[in-house]
Protein backbone atom coordinates (compact mmCIF):
# COMPACT_ATOMS: atom_id res chain seq x y z
CA UNK A 1 0.00 0.00 0.00
CA UNK A 2 1.43 3.25 -1.30
CA UNK A 3 1.34 6.05 1.86
CA UNK A 4 0.59 9.54 1.38
CA UNK A 5 2.99 12.61 2.87
CA UNK A 6 5.93 11.19 2.31
CA UNK A 7 9.51 12.85 2.81
CA UNK A 8 8.90 14.14 -0.52
CA UNK A 9 5.67 15.06 -0.96
CA UNK A 10 6.29 16.98 2.29
CA UNK A 11 8.70 18.67 1.62
CA UNK A 12 6.48 20.00 -1.81
CA UNK A 13 3.89 20.75 0.74
CA UNK A 14 6.25 22.94 2.44
CA UNK A 15 7.20 25.06 -0.34
CA UNK A 16 3.83 25.17 -2.02
CA UNK A 17 1.89 25.67 1.05
CA UNK A 18 4.32 27.92 2.86
CA UNK A 19 3.86 29.57 6.22
CA UNK A 20 2.35 32.91 5.20
CA UNK A 21 0.11 32.00 2.79
CA UNK A 22 -3.10 32.13 3.00
CA UNK A 23 -6.51 31.50 0.54
CA UNK A 24 -8.59 33.57 2.85
CA UNK A 25 -8.47 30.91 5.31
CA UNK A 26 -6.26 32.20 7.68
CA UNK A 27 -7.88 35.11 7.76
CA UNK A 28 -11.39 33.23 8.43
CA UNK A 29 -10.21 30.73 10.89
CA UNK A 30 -8.67 33.82 12.97
CA UNK A 31 -12.06 35.33 13.08
CA UNK A 32 -14.40 32.57 13.25
CA UNK A 33 -11.65 31.21 16.69
CA UNK A 34 -11.08 34.81 17.65
CA UNK A 35 -13.14 34.42 20.65
CA UNK A 36 -11.93 31.19 21.98
CA UNK A 37 -10.77 30.79 25.60
CA UNK A 38 -10.02 27.19 25.63
CA UNK A 39 -7.98 24.75 23.55
CA UNK A 40 -8.13 24.47 20.36
CA UNK A 41 -7.43 21.14 18.06
CA UNK A 42 -6.23 20.67 14.42
CA UNK A 43 -6.09 17.33 13.21
CA UNK A 44 -4.04 17.38 10.23
CA UNK A 45 -1.97 20.00 10.82
CA UNK A 46 0.69 19.12 8.19
CA UNK A 47 3.22 21.76 7.93
CA UNK A 48 1.68 24.52 9.96
CA UNK A 49 0.00 27.00 7.49
CA UNK A 50 -2.76 27.50 9.51
CA UNK A 51 -1.20 26.83 13.10
CA UNK A 52 0.89 28.84 13.33
CA UNK A 53 -0.68 32.33 12.75
CA UNK A 54 -3.02 30.69 15.58
CA UNK A 55 -0.66 30.54 17.85
CA UNK A 56 0.83 33.87 17.55
CA UNK A 57 -2.75 35.17 17.53
CA UNK A 58 -1.87 33.94 21.35
CA UNK A 59 -4.72 30.97 20.80
CA UNK A 60 -4.04 27.87 22.33
CA UNK A 61 -3.87 25.11 20.11
CA UNK A 62 -2.54 21.72 19.78
CA UNK A 63 -2.27 19.59 16.57
CA UNK A 64 -1.81 16.15 15.15
CA UNK A 65 -1.27 14.94 11.72
CA UNK A 66 -0.82 10.90 10.53
CA UNK A 67 2.51 11.95 8.51
CA UNK A 68 5.65 11.62 10.58
CA UNK A 69 7.20 13.30 7.80
CA UNK A 70 5.00 16.44 7.93
CA UNK A 71 5.40 16.59 11.85
CA UNK A 72 8.53 17.06 11.15
CA UNK A 73 8.57 19.98 9.10
CA UNK A 74 5.76 21.51 11.44
CA UNK A 75 7.68 21.43 14.58
CA UNK A 76 10.37 22.67 12.72
CA UNK A 77 8.80 25.73 11.65
CA UNK A 78 7.23 26.00 14.55
CA UNK A 79 10.82 26.16 16.71
CA UNK A 80 12.57 28.51 14.20
CA UNK A 81 9.46 30.80 15.68
CA UNK A 82 9.96 30.44 19.03
CA UNK A 83 6.39 28.57 19.16
CA UNK A 84 5.84 25.09 21.33
CA UNK A 85 2.66 23.67 20.43
CA UNK A 86 1.80 20.44 21.07
CA UNK A 87 2.44 18.53 18.38
CA UNK A 88 1.39 13.99 18.08
CA UNK A 89 1.45 11.56 14.96
CA UNK A 90 -2.62 10.27 14.96
CA UNK A 91 -5.41 9.44 13.00
CA UNK A 92 -8.54 11.30 12.88
CA UNK A 93 -10.93 8.40 13.30
CA UNK A 94 -8.61 6.72 15.95
CA UNK A 95 -7.14 9.55 17.99
CA UNK A 96 -7.72 9.48 21.55
CA UNK A 97 -7.43 12.10 24.30
CA UNK A 98 -8.15 13.20 28.14
CA UNK A 99 -8.85 16.70 26.85
CA UNK A 100 -11.98 18.36 25.73
CA UNK A 101 -11.78 21.15 23.22
CA UNK A 102 -13.63 24.34 22.71
CA UNK A 103 -12.75 24.33 19.07
CA UNK A 104 -11.56 21.70 16.28
CA UNK A 105 -10.56 22.75 12.85
CA UNK A 106 -9.52 20.89 10.32
CA UNK A 107 -9.01 23.35 7.16
CA UNK A 108 -8.08 23.02 3.05
CA UNK A 109 -10.20 20.18 2.62
CA UNK A 110 -8.02 17.29 4.73
CA UNK A 111 -10.96 15.78 5.82
CA UNK A 112 -11.03 14.28 2.65
CA UNK A 113 -8.32 12.11 2.54
CA UNK A 114 -10.48 9.81 4.74
CA UNK A 115 -11.93 8.42 1.49
CA UNK A 116 -13.54 5.24 3.30
CA UNK A 117 -17.02 5.89 4.73
CA UNK A 118 -16.14 4.31 8.37
CA UNK A 119 -13.17 5.89 8.78
CA UNK A 120 -15.29 9.57 8.02
CA UNK A 121 -17.69 8.78 10.02
CA UNK A 122 -15.88 7.50 12.76
CA UNK A 123 -13.71 10.73 12.64
CA UNK A 124 -16.51 12.66 13.05
CA UNK A 125 -18.46 11.11 16.04
CA UNK A 126 -14.19 11.14 17.51
CA UNK A 127 -14.12 15.17 16.77
CA UNK A 128 -17.54 15.52 18.53
CA UNK A 129 -16.79 13.41 21.53
CA UNK A 130 -13.51 15.49 21.85
CA UNK A 131 -15.51 18.52 21.56
CA UNK A 132 -16.79 20.77 25.05
CA UNK A 133 -20.48 21.33 25.67
CA UNK A 134 -20.96 24.21 22.98
CA UNK A 135 -17.77 23.44 21.38
CA UNK A 136 -17.37 23.97 17.81
CA UNK A 137 -16.22 22.34 14.69
CA UNK A 138 -14.77 23.99 12.02
CA UNK A 139 -14.44 21.99 8.67
CA UNK A 140 -13.56 22.55 5.09
CA UNK A 141 -14.59 20.19 2.09
CA UNK A 142 -14.22 20.95 -1.71
CA UNK A 143 -15.92 19.41 -4.45
CA UNK A 144 -14.36 17.12 -7.12
CA UNK A 145 -14.81 18.38 -10.73
CA UNK A 146 -12.32 16.01 -12.24
CA UNK A 147 -13.68 12.55 -12.84
CA UNK A 148 -12.35 11.39 -15.23
CA UNK A 149 -9.64 8.48 -15.09
CA UNK A 150 -6.35 8.80 -16.80
CA UNK A 151 -7.15 11.59 -18.96
CA UNK A 152 -5.40 14.78 -17.78
CA UNK A 153 -2.14 14.39 -16.45
CA UNK A 154 -0.52 17.45 -14.72
CA UNK A 155 3.04 18.75 -14.06
CA UNK A 156 4.25 21.08 -11.57
CA UNK A 157 7.51 22.09 -10.45
CA UNK A 158 9.61 23.79 -7.69
CA UNK A 159 13.17 24.48 -7.05
CA UNK A 160 14.08 23.79 -3.28
CA UNK A 161 16.16 25.60 -0.97
CA UNK A 162 19.18 23.84 -2.19
CA UNK A 163 18.06 24.99 -5.90
CA UNK A 164 17.42 21.39 -6.62
CA UNK A 165 14.40 20.95 -8.94
CA UNK A 166 11.65 18.81 -7.82
CA UNK A 167 8.73 17.87 -10.60
CA UNK A 168 5.46 16.24 -9.54
CA UNK A 169 3.24 14.26 -12.32
CA UNK A 170 -0.09 13.52 -11.13
CA UNK A 171 -3.37 11.40 -12.73
CA UNK A 172 -6.60 10.46 -11.27
CA UNK A 173 -6.22 6.07 -12.02
CA UNK A 174 -9.67 5.03 -9.85
CA UNK A 175 -13.09 7.52 -9.58
CA UNK A 176 -15.55 4.75 -7.43
CA UNK A 177 -18.71 6.25 -8.47
CA UNK A 178 -20.83 4.31 -5.84
CA UNK A 179 -18.39 5.00 -2.68
CA UNK A 180 -17.72 8.54 -3.71
CA UNK A 181 -14.39 8.66 -4.01
CA UNK A 182 -11.03 9.13 -6.50
CA UNK A 183 -7.70 7.68 -6.34
CA UNK A 184 -4.66 9.55 -7.88
CA UNK A 185 -0.91 8.74 -8.76
CA UNK A 186 1.42 11.41 -7.61
CA UNK A 187 5.14 10.89 -8.87
CA UNK A 188 7.34 13.00 -7.36
CA UNK A 189 11.11 13.47 -8.67
CA UNK A 190 14.22 15.51 -7.10
CA UNK A 191 16.78 16.32 -9.50
CA UNK A 192 20.29 18.12 -8.87
CA UNK A 193 22.32 18.86 -11.80
CA UNK A 194 20.22 16.79 -13.92
CA UNK A 195 20.52 13.71 -12.16
CA UNK A 196 17.30 12.21 -10.03
CA UNK A 197 18.24 11.73 -6.51
CA UNK A 198 14.74 11.06 -5.30
CA UNK A 199 11.50 9.74 -6.18
CA UNK A 200 8.33 8.65 -4.44
CA UNK A 201 5.12 7.03 -5.96
CA UNK A 202 2.02 8.97 -3.75
CA UNK A 203 -1.76 7.05 -3.84
CA UNK A 204 -3.38 10.43 -2.80
CA UNK A 205 -7.13 9.73 -1.89
CA UNK A 206 -9.84 12.10 -1.79
CA UNK A 207 -13.43 11.40 -1.39
CA UNK A 208 -16.00 14.01 -2.25
CA UNK A 209 -19.94 14.88 -0.71
CA UNK A 210 -23.00 16.88 -1.72
CA UNK A 211 -23.38 20.36 -0.03
CA UNK A 212 -26.33 19.26 1.90
CA UNK A 213 -25.45 15.37 2.28
CA UNK A 214 -22.80 16.60 4.31
CA UNK A 215 -24.61 18.85 6.53
CA UNK A 216 -26.93 16.10 6.98
CA UNK A 217 -24.22 13.41 8.56
CA UNK A 218 -23.31 16.22 10.68
CA UNK A 219 -26.55 15.87 12.31
CA UNK A 220 -26.93 12.79 12.33
CA UNK A 221 -23.48 12.79 14.33
CA UNK A 222 -25.48 15.12 16.57
CA UNK A 223 -24.19 18.32 15.54
CA UNK A 224 -26.52 21.35 15.27
CA UNK A 225 -26.33 25.02 14.36
CA UNK A 226 -24.54 24.65 11.28
CA UNK A 227 -23.29 27.10 9.40
CA UNK A 228 -22.21 26.89 5.47
CA UNK A 229 -20.15 29.22 4.05
CA UNK A 230 -18.49 29.52 0.23
CA UNK A 231 -14.57 31.02 -0.36
CA UNK A 232 -14.50 32.52 3.79
CA UNK A 233 -17.47 34.04 3.12
CA UNK A 234 -19.29 33.47 6.83
CA UNK A 235 -23.23 32.31 5.83
CA UNK A 236 -22.91 32.38 2.63
CA UNK A 237 -24.50 29.63 0.77
CA UNK A 238 -22.35 28.13 -2.29
CA UNK A 239 -23.20 28.93 -5.53
CA UNK A 240 -20.23 27.44 -8.08
CA UNK A 241 -18.65 23.68 -7.91
CA UNK A 242 -15.55 25.26 -7.95
CA UNK A 243 -15.84 26.75 -4.68
CA UNK A 244 -14.49 25.86 -0.99
CA UNK A 245 -17.16 25.08 1.50
CA UNK A 246 -17.09 25.58 5.10
CA UNK A 247 -19.09 23.94 7.61
CA UNK A 248 -19.35 25.55 11.39
CA UNK A 249 -21.24 23.15 13.76
CA UNK A 250 -22.02 23.15 17.27
CA UNK A 251 -21.49 20.18 19.49
CA UNK A 252 -24.67 20.77 22.02
CA UNK A 253 -24.25 17.81 24.92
Amino acid sequence: MLGYYNKLSSEVYDIDKFIGLSFGDVEFYSERLAACEGSILEPGVGTGRILIPLLKKGLRVDGFDVSGEMLKICRNNCESRGLHPKLFEAKMESFSLDTEYEAIIVPTGTFLLLHKREDSLSALKNFYNHLSDGGKLILDIFLQTDLTVGANTSTRTWKSQNDEIITLESKIVEVDFINQYTITHNRYEKWSNGQLTQSELERFPLRWYGVEEFKTILEQVGFEDIIISADYKHGEYPTDSTQIITFEAIANK
